[in-house]
């Protein structure tokens, strides 16, 4: 009987341990509802290659650089 006990709470324990996992995949960065006129972009990845804009830093990959039309730069970390 006490080893049904443990199985059980085993399972227990691995369903909610499932179901953290899942509510942690699903949660999903909120970006904000605007952009900025961006020429093109570049990151520390891809060297000094104009990369295609985004609207903002809350869509660029970390460590690019958003290049304005107005000659500016935002850098997005």
């Amino acid at each position: 009987m006490a080893g049904t006990r443990k199985v059980g709470l085993l399972v227990l324990f691995l369903l909610y341990a499932a179901v953290l996992a899942s509510e942690a995949n699903l949660r999903s960065k909120a970006c904000p509802l605007y952009c900025l006129d961006v020429e093109y972009m570049t990151c520390k990845s891809s060297g000094d290659e104009k990369l295609n804009p985004v609207c903002n830093c809350c869509r660029a990959p970390k460590d690019c650089t958003l290049h304005l039309t107005d000659g500016s730069s935002v850098y997005c970390k």
